[in-house]
């Protein structure tokens, strides 16, 4: 005769719960920076199994994650078939950019009218990091984690002392919807001659001489050349595929 065990008690229970959280919000950063790194494609089958095998987790915390993602935008849900990464598209990126440019030259703008001291030292410290830092990884070319980092961390110093958390919270998802799109870039052909150090060094100094109308101008140029790379890349690719 079998025995029936007492429900956990709620604290227990409420334990248990947390862990879950917490494992799926690693779960949902570690995913989605494989996505922008392209280990899983777009379009791509995220299947639960190998994702479990993949990360070491359990098909709870795995599908809280990809539920997550597909509110953000990185996963696509399908009715009884699972998920997918999202696909991209070039109507997509102009779209990201030209909002992109427009919210975030609004978050600079106002992070330049009211930033003070620590702002300026913040933002420098961060300037200075992604200066110090090799674009590509020399054993596979592709974006180094450690640049992104700080490319990121530089792109949010600059808005830091923006007095709108909206503008904030919306420039920072732009930003990761456009991670995927930036590690395409890199791969053109006239990406080699780009010079990224130059473009953030003339941000962050415009930003700092208080000169709103030239940091905004400048951003809103280096977000366009970026998609003018990723269009440039994908046309190279479809002529390869018709040749």
């Amino acid at each position: 005769m079998s025995t029936k065990h007492p429900a956990a008690p709620g604290p227990l229970r409420s334990h248990e719960e947390a862990q879950t959280k917490t494992l799926a919000s690693i779960l949902t950063e570690s995913i989605r920076q494989d996505i922008i790194a392209g280990v899983f494609l777009p379009q791509s089958k995220l299947k639960v199994r190998e994702l479990s095998e993949r990360y070491g987790a359990g098909a709870i915390p795995l599908r809280e994650a990809l539920s997550r993602l597909v509110m953000s935008g990185f996963v696509e849900a399908e009715d009884q078939k699972g998920f997918r990464v999202a696909g991209i598209s070039e109507a997509e990126l102009l779209d990201i950019t030209r909002i992109r440019q427009w919210i975030e030259s609004e978050a600079l703008r106002d992070s330049i009218l009211h930033g003070d001291l620590d702002w300026e030292s913040n933002l420098l410290s961060a300037s200075h990091r992604l200066s110090h830092l090799a674009l590509r990884n020399p054993e596979n070319g592709e974006i180094n984690p450690q640049w992104d980092h700080a490319h990121d961390a530089l792109h949010s110093a600059l808005i830091s002392a923006c007095t709108s958390p909206w503008l904030i919270k919306l420039s920072g998802l732009l930003r990761e919807q456009t991670g995927r799109y930036r590690h395409i870039s890199i791969q053109a052909e006239s990406a080699k001659a780009r010079d990224l150090q130059t473009e953030h060094k003339e941000i962050v100094n415009a930003a700092l001489e208080r000169d709103a109308d030239r940091a905004c101008a400048l951003l809103a140029e280096h977000f366009a050349l970026t998609s003018q790379l990723v269009l440039a890349q994908q046309h190279s690719k479809q002529l390869a595929r018709t040749a």
